[in-house]
C-alpha cells in the first residue's frame, strides 16, 4: 500500500485512538490492511490460542510465500503446526485438507520434506515418527513455535521497519482535534465563554449573541457588569494578610475575596473599550516555568473565552450533584473512608469533626474539640487555649485500613481516634505534636507497621508510632513553617524504604529518608509559596499546587528525580488567600477555584471541564475525591457539603441508600428504647451547653452522649446545624452490584454445559475441579506465563480446560444409581494426584493427570453420600452412606476398617480434626455427631436447631467444615450457617439469611479462616466475618454474570475458596458455568471487619435451649 509519510503517520494516530477506545479487532484489521505495524504480541496470542485462520489472514498484510526465505519459513512453521495438531487429534480429513491447500505450496521448495509430511497420514500415532517422538501436547508445541516465530520476525527484512510502533504521547489524535477546535473557537466572531462542541463533522462557529445580551466590548460578562458598576473608581486595596490554615493535598482554606480577583483582572482595562488584541497577546507565567513562557498557539486565551478547554470525554468525571449534607459550620477539610466510600470524615473551623453516611445524609459520629488530659499538656498549649483565636481543624485523614482517623488542629495537638464502622468513635492517642499549629497529618506503613507523620509551625516534620504515640524521628531543615507532607515509597530506594516529601510556606520542597536526619533532595521552586502536594492514585505521579509571589495560582506535575516541573496545568485564576484546593483520582485532577470545580486530564495541561455545582460554592472550595474517583465532596458557602458523582457514583449512592436506610431506622428505634432505660441510670449534664444545638439530644440519646463525651459545657456556636439528629452507628456492609467493582472470570468450557453441583480447588491453587450433575468432571489449570508468573488461579488470566491427549473424560459410574435421591460427593488427595468421586453409583478413584479410572468400589445400595480423605493417610477414606452408617475404608487393600453407627438418616457431611482426634459428621435430618478417631466411639450428638417458622426441607443436605485452626466447625444448612464448639457441640452463633435471598446453596471458609463465603438461591454471594458471622460484603448476581439469562433462572450451587488467597473464591452455577471472583487490586479484600470487640453489638442475642450459654443469632 503506497502512501505519503503524513498519511502513514495518520494511520498510526488512528491505530492509537482505536486501541485506547478498545476497538481491538478493528485495530488488528487496520494493522494488517495498512501493513505499517506488525503486532508481535497479537501474533503470540493467536498462536497460543491456535487461531490459525485469523493468524494467516493477519500475516497476509505483511508477508507471502513469494517473499524472503524468512517469510516462507514463518508460513511453513505455522501450517506445519496446524497440520500436526490435526493429525494428533485423529482428524485425518482436516489434516489432508491442510496438506493439499496449505502445505503443497512448499513442495517446490523442499520436495523430500513434503513427502515425509504426507507419510504422517499413514501413521496411527504421530509420536511413532522419530522426529515427533518427543511431541508432548499442543500447548507446549505452540510455545516453541512462538519462540521460533519471534526470532524469524526479528531476522525478516520484510518486517524490519514494521516491528516497532512509533512513540506517541497518550491521546495524540484527540489532542490534535482539540487544538483545531481551540483555534476555530479563537476565530469565532462572537466566542462564548463555555462553548458547546456538538460535532466534529463541521467547523466550529459560535452563534451570534442573543438580543437580550448587551454588546460586549469588554473582556467578559462579569467584567462588563463590574465596569458598569464603576468598580474601577474605587482604589485597589491590598489583600489582608491571610491566616494560614494548612492541609495536604490541596485542602487549605484561604479563599480570596471575589471582588479583588475581578478588580485585579480589570486593572488595565479602559472603562469604555477593551483592546481585545492586547488581551489576546497577554500571557501569564508562573515562576520560572518555561512551559508557560512558551505557550503554543492553541492555548492562547481570547478575552471572552474564559479558559481554553480540552475537548475530551468527561463521562467518568464526578460532575453532577447527587447529594448534599448540612455540616453547620465552615468545612475546612474532608476525607472519604478507604473501604466504605459513602462514609465522609469532615473537619470544621470550630474544631469539630463528624462522620457522615452521605447516601442517607445521616451523621453517625461527632466530636467537639477538647483536651483529653489537660494535666499532661504543656503550659504553652494551655495558654494558647485562653486566647481569642478559636481551635480549627487543619486536616483530617483516615488510615489506609480505615480503622484509625487522624485530626490535626491549629493549636499544638493531634488526635487519633479508632473507628470500627458500625460502632462508636473511641479515643486512641492525644499527641502534643508541634509548637504552634499542626499543618498536616498523614498515615503510612513502614516495615508492615503503621506510623503517623505530622508537620507544623515549628518548621519540623515528625514521625510517630501509631500504636503507642512514641516519637520516632524529627526532621529539621526547613526555614519556614512546614505546610504539607506527602509520604511515599519507591522500589528504587534501597531496601524499598519509604521517604517523605515536605514543603514549607516559602515554597521549598525537601525529601527525607527515615534514617537520614538531613534532607536528601531539595526542590528549588523560586517564587512559589503556600505549596501543597499529592500523589496520583497509583503513586506514580507527583503534583503540587500553590501561588506565586504575585498571587498567580499554579498546579504542576513534577519530575521527582530531577526536581523539575514536567507539566503546568492551565486555567487557574488569582489566589488572594493561600493556595488552590486540589485532589487526584485515577487519571483526573480537580481543583476548587473561582467559585467552581475545575477538572484536568493528567496527561493534558488544558482544562477538561468546569462546573459550579449548581452554585453556592466559596471562592476556593475544599474538595476531596473518594478513593475510586466516582464521588467528589465539595464544601459550600452555607456550611455544607455537596456530593458530586459520575454514573457509577450515583448507582453506589442509590444501592447503599436502598439497602440500609431501613436498617438504620430500625436500629435508631432500638437505640431509642435502650436509651429510655439508660436514662434512669446514666446522669446527664443539665447545663445549657449539653445540647450543643441538637434538638432534645440529651433526652433522645443520653447513654450515647455519655459514652461519646458530648456532654461538655461548650457554648452554642453561631451557624451550627440545628436540623440534624445523630443516629446510632449502624454497620453497612459493602455492596458490590456492578462488574466494575470486582474482578470476575467465567472459565472457558467447550464441553456440554451441565449444572455444577460440587466444586473444589486443587491444593496447589493452580486448578479448579468441578463435578456436574451428569457425573462428568471438568478440570481447569492455570499455566505459568508473563501475565501469570505464579501459575496460580486468578480472574485476570483465563485457564485451560484440561484434557489428556487420549480425550477421555473423568465420569462417575451411575449404572446402579437411584437418580431420584443422588447426593454427589467429591474429594481430592493431598498430593493432587487422585480424585475420589461418586454420583449415586460406585465410588470411582481417578488419576488426575491421565483421567484414568484406577478402581471403583461400593456398589449401591446403600449409596455413598459423602466422602473425605483421612488427613494422615491418603489410602484411608471416611464414607457417609445413605443407610446412616459411616465406613472407614482402606482403598489400597479394598477393606472396610470400621463401621460407625449412630446417625438416624443419610450422612451428608464429614470433617476430620486430627489435632483433636475427632471426626464430625452430619446428616440430612440435621443431626450432628462427634466421633473419637482413637476408638471410633461416638462422643456426643445433637440436632441443629431449625427455624420454627417457614417451610424448610426436613431432609435438606447438611455439610460440615472445620476452620483452618480446627477450633470450631461450621454447619451449612439451607436455612442457616451455624458455628459449633467441636468438643461438646455447644452452639456459638448462627447466621440466617433474609427471606429475599432464598435458601443457602453452599458455604466454605476462606483459607485464612477469617471469612466465610456463602452463596444463596438469588445468585448473590455473602461474605461473613468468621469470628462473629457479621455480613461485611455482598456480591450481587449482576456483578459477576456476563449476561442475563432471560426466563431461565441461573444460580450458584457450589462455592470453593482458594487454598492460599483468602480473597479469591469460585462459583459453580446451574447453567454449567464456573466463575472465579476476586476483589479489585486496590481493594485487596471483600470489605472490612465491622466488629470492634469492645463496642456494643447491634445483633440479636437469643437464648439457646440446648445450653446455658447465650448464642448469637445474626439475621442478615
Amino acid at each position: 500500500m503506497a502512501t505519503s509519510g503524513l498519511s502513514k503517520e495518520l494511520v498510526f494516530l488512528i491505530l492509537q485512538f482505536l486501541n485506547e477506545e478498545n476497538y481491538k479487532q478493528t485495530v488488528h484489521r487496520l494493522e494488517s490492511e495498512s501493513g505499517f505495524f506488525c503486532n508481535v504480541k497479537y501474533i503470540e496470542e493467536l498462536v497460543a490460542k491456535g487461531d490459525w485462520d485469523v493468524l494467516e489472514n493477519y500475516l497476509a498484510g505483511f508477508i507471502s510465500v513469494n517473499d524472503s526465505r524468512y517469510s516462507v519459513k514463518m508460513l511453513f512453521e505455522i501450517r506445519k503446526q496446524r497440520y500436526i495438531e490435526a493429525l494428533d487429534s485423529q482428524d485425518r480429513v482436516k489434516a489432508l485438507d491442510i496438506l493439499n491447500k496449505d502445505l503443497k505450496a512448499f513442495k517446490s521448495v523442499n520436495g523430500e520434506l513434503f513427502k515425509e509430511m504426507t507419510h504422517l497420514l499413514t501413521i496411527a500415532n504421530i509420536r511413532d515418527n522419530p522426529q515427533l517422538s518427543k511431541y508432548t501436547d499442543n500447548k507446549t508445541a505452540r510455545a516453541v513455535l512462538i519462540d521460533e516465530l519471534k526470532k524469524l520476525i526479528e531476522q525478516n527484512p520484510d518486517l524490519r521497519d514494521k516491528r516497532q510502533f512509533p512513540c506517541l504521547k497518550n491521546s495524540r489524535l484527540r489532542l490534535l482535534v482539540n487544538q483545531s477546535l481551540n483555534w476555530q473557537h479563537q476565530l469565532c466572531r462572537n466566542p462564548k465563554p463555555n462553548p458547546e462542541i456538538a460535532t466534529l463533522l463541521e467547523d466550529h462557529i459560535c452563534g451570534p449573541p442573543q438580543a437580550a445580551q448587551a454588546p460586549a466590548p469588554v473582556a467578559n460578562q462579569l467584567m462588563g457588569s463590574m465596569l458598569r458598576a464603576s468598580y474601577l473608581q474605587q482604589p485597589l486595596q491590598p489583600p489582608e494578610t491571610p491566616v494560614f490554615v494548612a492541609s495536604s493535598r490541596g485542602q487549605g482554606s484561604m479563599n480570596p475575596p471575589p471582588s479583588l480577583t475581578l478588580v485585579r483582572a480589570a486593572h488595565n482595562v479602559n472603562t469604555t473599550r477593551v483592546d481585545s488584541e492586547t488581551f489576546l497577546r497577554r500571557s501569564r507565567h508562573f515562576g520560572t516555568s518555561e512551559e508557560i513562557k512558551n505557550l503554543p498557539t492553541s492555548s492562547v486565551t481570547r478575552p471572552s473565552q474564559g479558559h481554553i478547554f480540552n475537548f475530551l470525554p468527561t463521562d467518568d468525571l464526578p460532575k453532577n450533584v447527587i447529594s448534599a449534607i448540612n455540616q453547620g459550620s465552615e468545612v475546612k477539610t474532608m476525607d472519604f473512608h478507604p473501604e466504605h466510600q459513602t462514609l465522609l470524615l469532615v473537619g470544621t473551623n470550630t474544631g469539630d469533626i463528624s462522620i457522615w453516611e452521605i447516601s442517607s445524609r445521616l451523621r453517625i459520629a461527632h466530636r467537639n474539640f477538647s483536651l483529653w488530659n489537660i494535666s499532661l499538656c504543656s503550659m504553652a498549649l494551655q495558654g494558647s487555649l485562653t486566647n481569642e483565636h478559636p481551635v480549627l481543624v487543619n486536616r483530617v485523614t483516615w488510615s489506609p485500613d480505615g480503622l484509625l482517623l487522624g485530626v490535626a488542629y491549629s493549636k499544638h495537638i493531634v488526635h487519633i481516634y479508632s473507628y470500627h464502622a458500625g460502632h462508636k468513635l473511641q479515643n486512641h492517642l492525644e499527641i502534643e505534636a508541634h509548637v504552634g499549629y499542626v499543618s498536616d497529618i498523614a498515615f503510612t506503613v513502614r516495615y508492615q507497621k503503621l506510623i503517623i507523620i505530622t508537620c507544623g509551625e515549628d518548621k519540623t516534620v515528625k514521625v510517630w508510632d501509631a500504636v503507642t504515640g512514641v516519637n520516632q524521628y524529627i526532621f529539621e531543615g526547613h526555614n519556614a513553617p512546614v505546610s504539607s507532607i506527602c509520604p511515599h515509597s519507591k522500589d528504587n530506594i534501597q531496601a524499598c524504604d519509604s521517604f517523605i516529601f515536605s514543603t514549607a510556606t516559602d515554597g521549598k520542597i525537601k525529601t527525607w529518608l527515615y534514617d537520614e536526619p538531613v534532607s536528601k533532595i531539595d526542590y528549588e521552586t523560586p517564587g512559589y509559596t503556600w505549596t501543597k502536594m499529592a500523589y496520583s492514585t497509583d503513586g506514580s505521579r507527583f503534583f503540587s499546587s500553590g501561588a506565586s509571589q504575585d498571587r498567580d495560582a499554579y498546579l504542576v506535575e513534577w519530575i521527582e528525580s530531577e526536581g523539575a516541573v514536567k507539566r503546568t496545568y492551565h486555567g487557574l485564576g488569582k489566589q488572594y488567600a493561600g493556595t488552590v484546593q486540589f485532589d487526584t483520582a485515577n487519571r483526573f485532577l480537580a481543583a476548587g477555584d473561582e467559585f467552581s470545580i475545575k477538572f484536568w486530564d493528567m496527561d493534558n495541561k488544558l482544562l477538561l471541564f468546569s462546573t459550579n455545582a449548581d452554585g453556592g460554592l466559596p471562592a476556593s472550595p475544599c474538595i476531596r475525591f473518594s478513593k475510586d474517583g466516582t464521588l467528589l465532596a465539595v464544601s459550600t458557602s452555607d456550611n455544607g457539603v455537596k456530593i458530586l458523582g459520575n454514573p457509577a457514583g450515583l448507582r453506589l449512592i442509590k444501592s447503599v441508600d436502598q439497602n440500609h436506610l431501613e436498617s438504620i431506622r430500625l436500629a435508631s428505634a432500638n437505640a431509642f428504647k435502650a436509651s429510655t432505660v439508660a436514662a434512669n441510670s446514666v446522669p446527664c449534664s443539665s447545663s445549657a451547653g449539653t445540647n450543643i444545638g441538637f434538638p432534645d439530644r440529651s433526652k433522645l440519646f443520653p447513654a450515647m452522649a455519655a459514652v461519646n463525651q458530648d456532654n461538655q459545657n461548650t457554648p452554642d456556636i453561631k451557624g451550627r446545624n440545628t436540623d440534624v439528629v445523630e443516629f446510632p452507628i449502624v454497620w453497612m456492609a459493602k455492596e458490590i452490584t456492578e462488574p466494575s467493582q470486582l474482578r470476575s472470570l467465567r472459565l472457558p468450557d467447550n464441553l456440554l454445559p451441565v449444572k455444577v453441583i460440587r466444586l473444589i480447588y486443587t491444593h496447589s491453587g493452580s486448578g479448579i475441579l468441578a463435578l456436574a450433575c451428569n457425573a462428568v468432571h471438568k478440570l481447569w489449570k492455570w499455566q505459568k506465563s508473563e501475565q501469570n508468573t505464579t501459575a496460580q488461579a486468578t480472574a485476570d488470566v483465563a485457564p485451560q480446560l484440561w484434557q489428556p491427549a487420549s480425550g477421555i473424560l473423568m465420569t462417575n459410574d451411575i449404572r446402579d444409581a437411584n437418580m431420584e435421591n443422588i447426593v454427589p460427593c467429591l474429594a481430592l488427595s493431598k498430593n493432587n494426584s487422585y480424585v475420589l468421586s461418586a454420583s449415586g453409583g460406585k465410588v470411582s478413584l481417578f488419576n488426575l493427570a491421565t483421567f484414568k479410572t484406577m478402581t471403583s468400589f461400593m456398589c449401591p445400595p446403600p449409596a455413598v453420600a459423602c466422602l473425605v480423605f483421612h488427613p494422615e493417610d491418603n489410602n484411608i477414606i471416611a464414607v457417609g452412606m445413605s443407610d446412616s452408617s459411616i465406613l472407614l475404608y482402606n482403598v489400597r487393600i479394598d477393606l472396610v476398617l470400621e463401621k460407625l453407627s449412630g446417625h438416624e438418616n443419610c450422612v451428608t457431611g464429614l470433617a476430620f480434626a486430627i489435632d483433636k482426634k475427632i471426626l464430625v459428621s452430619s446428616g440430612v435430618d440435621a443431626q450432628l455427631c462427634v466421633w473419637s478417631t482413637d476408638t471410633w466411639e461416638k462422643l456426643t450428638s445433637k440436632f441443629l436447631k431449625l427455624p420454627s417458622k417457614g417451610a424448610s426441607n426436613p431432609l435438606a443436605e447438611t455439610r460440615v467444615h472445620f476452620n483452618p485452626n480446627q477450633t470450631h466447625f461450621m454447619v451449612v444448612h439451607e436455612t442457616q450457617i451455624a458455628v459449633y464448639d467441636p468438643l461438646n457441640l455447644d452452639s456459638c452463633m448462627q447466621w440466617v439469611p433474609r427471606p429475599a435471598v432464598g435458601s443457602i446453596a453452599d458455604a466454605v471458609y476462606s483459607c485464612d479462616g477469617e471469612s466465610i463465603f456463602v452463596c444463596t438461591d438469588d445468585g448473590s454471594v455473602s461474605i461473613l466475618t468468621a469470628n462473629h458471622l457479621k455480613l461485611k460484603c455482598r456480591i450481587s448476581y449482576a456483578a459477576y454474570m456476563l449476561s442475563k439469562c432471560g426466563a431461565i433462572k441461573v444460580c450458584p450451587n457450589a462455592i470453593a475458596a482458594h487454598p492460599s488467597d483468602p480473597s479469591q473464591l469460585a462459583l459453580g452455577l446451574s447453567d454449567g458455568g464456573v466463575y472465579v471472583l476476586e476483589p479489585l487490586e486496590l481493594d485487596k479484600q471483600w470489605g472490612s471487619d465491622p466488629i470492634n470487640e469492645t463496642s456494643p453489638d447491634l445483633s440479636t442475642n437469643v437464648p439457646n435451649p440446648d445450653q446455658t450459654q447465650v448464642a448469637l443469632c445474626v439475621v442478615d
